[in-house]
């Protein structure tokens, strides 16, 4: 069967009647198999399963949704596709748990810029979903979240953020307002900064892969 989202899948080691699935999700210009890179470095009890975002970037990498400018080179976000990918993410997961023995309430995000953006949004729209959320150098955009996502339970839910203090591409202050958003929603969550750019710092990583291990 093929589905919504073409893909690169570890399968895990420790084989269990129904295994955590780890689902990365790639920043602008980027592929599936950026951060699938460092799979091989994860629990290996996980599936561990790298998206491709569905609009290509000729001439190379993939985007989740387009990033346009105006003369003066002010950025903008289109979140007609933004709200496309976080849905068609949604229909992906519920794809992979028929595919894969898959167990539902153990399904993991790690997303990366534009992967950590459409990350808040899936979690936070779609609570039910999702375990933990890994969250690197992105932030929260109101936008592209379901309607009434303010009165989901997000009681099971846990988020892991994560910015470079120097980052030169999303603005670490963008960063410091995701913690403020997560408490106003009571979402347990934990906020780190790393002296890099837009990045992940070995440090980061150590400290995420510890969040996704603890019960």
């Amino acid at each position: 069967m093929s589905l919504a989202l073409e893909y690169l899948i570890k399968e895990p080691k420790v084989i269990l009647d129904k295994n955590p699935l780890l689902l990365l999700l790639h920043g602008y210009g980027s592929n599936e198999e950026d951060l699938f890179s460092f799979a091989s470095e994860l629990p290996e009890n996980y599936y561990i399963i790298s998206a491709r975002a569905p609009y290509p970037l000729p001439p190379y990498g993939n985007a989740w949704y387009a990033i346009d400018f105006d003369a003066n080179m002010n950025k903008f976000s289109n979140d007609e596709q933004a709200i496309e990918s976080r849905d068609l993410i949604v229909t992906f997961i519920d794809e992979l748990l028929e595919k894969y023995p898959i167990d539902k309430n153990n399904v993991n995000l790690i997303g990366f810029s534009q992967g950590a953006i459409l990350s808040y949004a899936i979690a936070l729209s779609y609570p039910e979903k999702i375990n933990k959320v890994v969250a690197l150098s992105g932030y929260f955009n109101h936008n592209i979240m379901k309607d009434g996502y303010e009165n989901n339970d997000f009681s099971k839910l846990q988020f892991f953020v994560s910015h470079g203090s120097v980052d030169q591409v999303i603005p670490v202050d963008w960063a410091r307002k995701n913690p403020e958003v997560l408490n106003l929603l009571n979402v347990k969550n934990e906020y780190h900064e790393y002296n890099v750019g837009h990045g992940v710092a070995p440090q980061n990583f150590f400290d995420f892969k510890r969040f996704l291990i603890e019960e």
